[in-house]
């Protein structure tokens, strides 16, 4: 669990967007029409989860995971992500309200793809965050015009990838929806690409 005290001394000293004292005990949403741009965000924040000595649970189905040699060359350590394989899109939420219910998880991300999550499912989960003070992080492919999960989310923000002029990629937040702060603010990430993308 983030120690939420010392988040928000961190935050009114210096402010921050998107890291993972932002999204701690709220059900977040990255919305993307493509995969890339979203994991790219959303690893950096288990890299930062890793680096506060959290344990990071990762929720997918059997047809779609991450890259694993991406991950570590970005420097995350594969052997400390507890990943659940579930058959199914349904189940993804289910596995990740257990992860919560543990009450020993800092991050949880529930790759959900086009997968829908019931509304009372949600509020179970945005409970457990908020009652942990956990980041509940969920990647939906979609349209930054399509509607997010529920009005449950608390933060829902849109991801694009984008080639940068050095060669590098650039990763661009565009935030929809805050209740915190209100959609005013945005986030970009400069990456390289994997191996072999030129």
């Amino acid at each position: 669990m983030i120690s939420s005290a010392q988040e928000l001394i961190e935050d009114i000293v210096q402010p921050r967007r998107w890291a993972l004292g932002e999204i701690a005990g709220r059900l977040v949403e990255i919305s993307s029409s493509s995969a890339a741009a979203g994991l790219t965000l959303a690893f950096s924040l288990v890299l930062e989860a890793q680096r506060r000595g959290e344990i990071v649970g990762w929720v997918t189905t059997v047809e779609s995971f991450f890259y694993p040699p991406d991950a570590a060359l970005g420097g995350v350590d594969l052997s400390s992500v507890v990943v659940v394989r579930v058959p199914d899109g349904e189940s993804i939420a289910r596995a990740g309200e257990k992860l919560l219910r543990s009450g020993s998880f800092g991050l949880v991300v529930l790759d959900l793809g086009s997968a829908d999550v019931s509304v009372p499912l949600q509020s179970r989960m945005a409970g457990l965050a908020h009652r942990y003070h956990a980041g509940l992080l969920c990647l939906t492919e979609k349209s930054d015009q399509t509607f997010s999960l529920s009005s449950l989310v608390s933060l829902r923000a849109h991801a694009e990838r984008r080639r940068a002029d050095n060669g590098l990629f650039r990763s661009c937040l565009r935030i929809l929806k805050d209740k915190r702060r209100g959609p005013t603010w945005s986030h970009a990430e400069e990456c390289h690409g994997p191996a072999g993308l030129c």
